[in-house]
């Protein structure tokens, strides 16, 4: 693997090297078509750029050299502005760090749940491509097996840590139970308003209205939500209407005070509960209303610390993630040293089998008196010899396949008996 990360790369070099869905077929096809032997998979995601490639046993080893260079020539770039940037990852590091990326123990926010889905993307395209090959195969099918365990088996992604999903599934879900009946009233129409949506709908929302001074904007977001725009006068009327209130305004002090809050709305909702979620900075409403009754009132700062908590409760479990990778990393290996010992293990062993076989031929025409029984015993103790002379070499290489790479000693067997396979 070459790439960067968030983890030592600046924002700059990644934005360099992203890749658009497109340019990443591009770059693929154009990868396979210069280096047919070796496949290939390309990941881009806002955090990171890496290019993962392999090949077999008797192919030469992918080049990093070349896989920076293809990254450069890909966006026109000199190789010398971006190679001081990128890091290389070989063999079972490369295998550890794409299962540690697809488990999201190396995003910038630990647990994020995207990441899973962009490495998927990623080993698709490429398997669209004819880019990918059994080795990648095994390897990203691996790392998918490895996050959905990290998923199950861990409370990795179980502790929400952005600031709307906290929000509403931790503190809004609190007050209600089914989000389908219930008004969302969203007070400007910035990104963390957009964010917070997107999280209401999913459980459910339906009914949305949204107030902005800018009433283009608000038009265009209630467009986006299936919802309706209401001028920044009908304030008063749609908070006295509504369950669920998010406020995102960057107005520089509360649009809602207490005494407004008394005289204009609290009368018309006769206690009904409202929950509030205040995410401008300065607030949007006074702090104050959070005592009258039926109003459940969170500002930034009280999701915020429940956030950290939740961070906190997040890395408590990365031992867990990180002795399932170390498990999925060890069998993923044993597997793949198992495949590349299996053909000269079946070549060595025909080896013998035909000479075994010609040499008993030979000796049952020398030795036409001999019955069925006498013939089976000497076949039997033909089977016996061979098996004894190939343990040692077999045991050699159940040990090295264990311990570590089998390349050297296959080699030396290949050379040493001849072998094709």
């Amino acid at each position: 693997m070459v790439g960067c990360s968030h983890h030592a790369s600046a924002v700059a070099v990644r934005e360099q090297l992203a890749f658009t869905p497109e340019e990443a077929a591009e770059a693929l096809a154009t990868w396979k078509a210069a280096h047919p032997q070796c496949e290939a998979v390309l990941l881009s995601t806002c955090n990171r750029v890496e290019f993962y490639a392999a090949s077999d046993f008797d192919a030469l080893p992918p080049c990093p050299g070349l896989l920076a260079r293809h990254l450069a020539d890909a966006h026109h770039l000199e190789l010398d502005e971006v190679r001081p940037q990128l890091v290389t990852l070989r063999d079972e590091q490369a295998v550890e760090h794409l299962f540690r990326v697809a488990a999201s123990l190396d995003s910038m926010v630990l647990g994020e749940p995207q990441i899973l889905a962009q490495v998927k993307e990623a080993y698709e395209l490429a398997s669209r491509l004819g880019a990918a090959g059994p080795l990648t195969h095994g390897c990203f099918q691996t790392a998918l097996r490895v996050a959905r365990r990290v998923t199950n088996e861990t409370m990795l992604h179980r502790h929400r840590v952005s600031i709307p999903s906290v929000a509403i599934a931790d503190f809004a879900g609190q007050i209600f139970e089914d989000f389908r009946a219930k008004q969302v009233l969203v007070i400007g129409a910035g990104e963390m308003a957009d964010e917070t949506l997107r999280y209401l709908v999913d459980l459910g929302a339906r009914k949305i209205t949204i107030v902005n001074r800018n009433a283009e904007r608000a038009r265009a977001l209630a467009a986006e939500w299936s919802g309706k725009a209401a001028s920044l006068e009908r304030l008063h009327l749609e908070l006295a209407a509504a369950d669920v209130v998010i406020s995102t305004t960057a107005a520089g002090e509360p649009i809602i005070t207490l005494q407004t809050f008394r005289e204009l709305v609290a009368p018309a909702r006769q206690q009904r509960p409202l929950f509030v979620l205040d995410l401008a900075m300065p607030r949007d409403f006074d702090p104050a209303i959070g005592d009258e009754l039926g109003v459940y009132l969170y500002s930034i700062d009280d999701l915020a610390a429940a956030c950290d908590r939740n961070r906190a409760a997040r890395r408590e479990e990365i031992p867990a993630a990180e002795r399932i990778i170390h498990e999925e990393c060890q069998k993923f290996f044993a597997e793949a040293r198992h495949r590349l010992s299996a053909p000269v293990i079946a070549s060595l062993r025909q080896g013998f089998d035909a000479p075994k076989q010609a040499e008993l031929e030979r000796l049952f025409n020398k030795l036409p008196e001999l019955d069925d029984k006498a013939r089976q015993e000497i076949a039997y103790f033909a089977d016996r010899l061979v098996n004894k002379m190939l343990h040692p070499p077999m045991e050699s290489l159940r040990d090295e396949s264990k311990n570590g790479s089998p390349r050297g000693l296959l080699t030396a067997l290949k050379r040493l008996f001849q072998l094709e396979g």
